[in-house]
């Protein structure tokens, strides 16, 4: 009977101590906050899957010089690599007429001029001058204006130079004898102000010449290069960088004291639907992928 008693005892001691064991391992178990840890940490892993949103696509409109074609259209292609969402639409023609359009509410981003004149007469902080800014207009954020470019007056002839035209002076006197044909720019674009400033300088008439019929007009400076190119006239005044593009000969270079200097200024419009990405692309025409572009013609970067 008391062996019995002690086995039934044993086997009671046997039965708690297996139901106390779990109790026991609890505190080597792995711990709460640990396990919790893993999806917490999981979305770390998530922006190597996840793509950045594409910048919205826009078109920044620009009007230039028709002096700067070449150059620009090949910066534009430049740009596409720097900001790929940026579709340049470019607008070339007289800084003149591009000026007038402006102030007739064309749409327009960012502004490149062959002269400050036709800047100047949309700079708001010249509206005290009459002789700058005669109109009053202020369509240009001032703070962005620079002065982007210096280029040069030359004097082009044709192929075989026919005529022998050797320099301004030389042009001067043939004027003068009847016995040649310029080619000029209008009055109301750069490179005509900028040749009727040579005229001035030689003290010679540019009306009494153009009725001896010894002078003929282009309403832009790559009309006046087409003339010289096709042999149309025996000599025209254009930039030299127009004349590097055309391949033609120039014969010699105006001087500050004949005509000035030769600005090529930049703004940004207040009227602008994307003022920052013209800003933008107008740093990046100041930066040294442009300035390479803007040397190899004859171009000389001021900004």
């Amino acid at each position: 009977m008391k062996k019995l008693v002690s086995l039934v005892l044993a086997l009671l001691l046997v039965c708690l101590a297996g139901c106390a064991a779990p109790q026991s391992a609890a505190p080597n178990a792995p711990d709460a906050a640990e396990t919790k840890s893993v999806p917490e940490s999981a979305p770390q892993s998530a922006p190597e899957t996840a793509s950045a949103p594409e910048a919205e696509p826009v078109e920044l409109v620009v009007f230039a010089a028709a002096s700067l074609k070449e150059t620009l259209s090949q910066i534009a292609e430049q740009y596409r690599s720097v900001a790929p969402n940026v579709t340049l639409v470019c607008s070339f023609d007289s800084s003149g007429t591009l000026k007038t359009q402006i102030a007739e509410g064309a749409d327009c981003d960012l502004f490149l001029s062959a002269a400050p004149k036709q800047m100047n007469q949309l700079d708001g902080s010249l509206k005290g001058d009459a002789d700058k800014n005669p109109d009053g207009l202020d369509l240009i954020l001032t703070d962005t204006r620079c002065n982007l470019l210096e280029n040069k007056v030359t004097l082009v002839v044709p192929d075989g130079n026919p005529k022998g035209v050797a320099s301004f002076d030389d042009l001067a006197e043939k004027l003068l004898s009847g016995g040649i044909l310029l080619a000029m720019g209008n009055s109301d674009v750069p490179v005509g102000q900028y040749t009727q400033k040579i005229l001035a300088f030689y003290e010679l008439n540019e009306e009494e010449l153009a009725a001896k019929g010894v002078i003929t007009y282009g309403s832009n400076v790559k009309e006046v290069t087409t003339q010289v190119r096709e042999a149309a006239v025996d000599c025209g005044v254009i930039y030299g960088t127009d004349a590097f593009s055309a391949g033609l000969e120039v014969v010699d270079t105006a001087t500050k004291d004949m005509c000035g200097q030769v600005i090529y200024p930049a703004a940004v419009l207040k009227v602008a639907k994307h003022p920052a990405e013209a800003k933008a692309f107008l740093d990046y025409l100041t930066g040294p992928e442009a300035d390479a572009v803007f040397e190899g013609v004859g171009f000389t970067p001021m900004a």
